[in-house]
């Protein structure tokens, strides 16, 4: 079985790549499936669907912990064992695709960012990824890396992405190894169950003394402030000298 081609890909060189219905093989990467999903995809699918956080994550997703971090891992669960299928596939394409989730926005390119120094100053790196079963590169269309990232709609989601990813890399240097049991409440609903969250603020008063600072306002309906408050809340966590809550 030929393997996929991984190629490094200067930003402004040139690929030719395209997805839609005269593909030949249109909705088949939509198959056989392990999709990790990040905060903001599920922020930007569960509105798409009308449905809170902990319902999206109840219905659509797998749920389990990081076995070196403690770290909260979320994917989709498929519709199906056999083969694996996306549950918003539909044999017209995607139902969710304005809201799709960033891997699928990206994809062929792989997005690496990596970070160094005491600064953590970020190098971005690209790739093309060659799969055989995909015929998208027959396409004679030619693009370079910013323009198939404004295309696809791709630069905020990549500012959170890139959030997270600073979080991520800021607990491993403060804290790392497992989460304490008692934190990994307080992650999950922070990063993924944004509306659990929200409640758990606003309503219950809980976390109260991880705010620190003012809590906007705008936190209470908007989403993205919401997101952006749990990464806050999660920092200040990690600062603390006894990471028991």
């Amino acid at each position: 079985m030929q393997e996929a081609e991984i190629i490094e890909i200067q930003s402004g060189e040139n690929f030719h790549f395209d997805c839609n219905q005269r593909v030949r093989c249109f909705n088949d990467c939509c198959c056989d499936l392990t999709q990790l999903l990040t905060p903001y995809d599920i922020l930007r699918l569960k509105k798409n669907l009308g449905i809170s956080s902990s319902v999206f994550l109840d219905r659509f997703t797998r749920q389990h912990s990081g076995p070196q971090t403690g770290l909260p891992i979320v994917s989709l669960k498929p519709r199906d064992p056999i083969h694996r299928l996306c549950p918003f596939v539909t044999s017209s394409g995607c139902s969710v695709y304005p809201d799709r989730p960033s891997s699928c926005r990206m994809y062929p390119v792989i997005r690496s960012v990596s970070r160094i120094g005491l600064n953590g100053k970020a190098i971005v790196k690209y790739m093309l990824i060659r799969e055989p079963h995909c015929k998208g590169f027959e396409c004679k269309r030619g693009r370079n890396v910013e323009e198939w990232i404004f295309d696809q709609e791709l630069i905020l989601y990549n500012q959170h992405n890139d959030a997270m990813a600073a979080f991520i890399s800021l607990k491993n240097s403060n804290a790392p190894g497992r989460l304490p049991g008692n934190a990994q409440d307080l992650f999950h609903a922070a990063l993924y169950d944004i509306d659990r969250f929200r409640e758990q603020v606003f309503v219950e008063g809980r976390w109260a003394a991880l705010l620190m600072g003012d809590v906007p306002v705008s936190a209470q309906t908007d989403d993205e402030e919401m997101l952006k408050l749990g990464l806050r809340v999660l920092k200040n966590f990690l600062q603390r000298t006894d990471l028991n809550i």
